[in-house]
């Protein structure tokens, strides 16, 4: 398997849409919560307010990219990476959103695109990345540890406990 991540393009457009359907056929969440705020079949829409370019004061500045395994040229899963923190994502959100599509799970792909994810982080000049994940979600802690995720604490949002992460680069 020979992961990158990519920018969403037009030449892309059915690899998101088979992504997707498969998501949503599950019928759980689908994150990150970049993927899902408007509707991928609407494509020309969704690509043009995938990322958030400004700052609105409840959303930062940020981008969004697909893992793609090339060797077989599906999306994997997505990392959204927000520039900075404001209070809420200081809280409950952190810098990195991510998942993996329900049929590619448990194969260490998750680890492999936050490492990817890291080195986008690095060009954007951050240097201290806090990541969060619920605490029942043991997949995801073991991703974000195996990338040097160290536990600051657990918090409880929206009556979940949420256990928030900080990785050093």
């Amino acid at each position: 398997m020979q992961l990158k991540l990519v920018k969403l393009t037009p030449a892309y457009r059915i690899h998101l849409t088979e992504m997707m359907d498969e998501w949503s056929t599950t019928g759980e969440k689908i994150i990150p919560y970049a993927i899902r705020k408007n509707d991928y079949r609407n494509f020309d829409y969704y690509l043009d307010h995938l990322e958030v370019k400004d700052d609105t004061g409840s959303l930062v500045p940020d981008s969004t990219f697909f893992c793609l395994d090339e060797e077989r040229d599906v999306f994997m899963g997505a990392v959204n990476i927000r520039h900075y923190l404001n209070e809420r994502l200081l809280l409950d959100g952190g810098h990195i959103g991510d998942g993996i599509r329900p049929s590619e799970r448990r194969q260490g792909i998750a680890t492999a695109m936050i490492g990817l994810a890291l080195e986008e982080c690095k060009k954007l000049g951050i240097d201290r990345v806090l990541m969060v994940c619920d605490k029942d979600n043991i997949g995801s802690a073991r991703s974000i540890q195996r990338n040097g995720g160290i536990l600051e604490n657990e918090i409880e949002a929206d009556g979940i406990v949420e256990q928030r992460y900080w990785i050093e680069l």
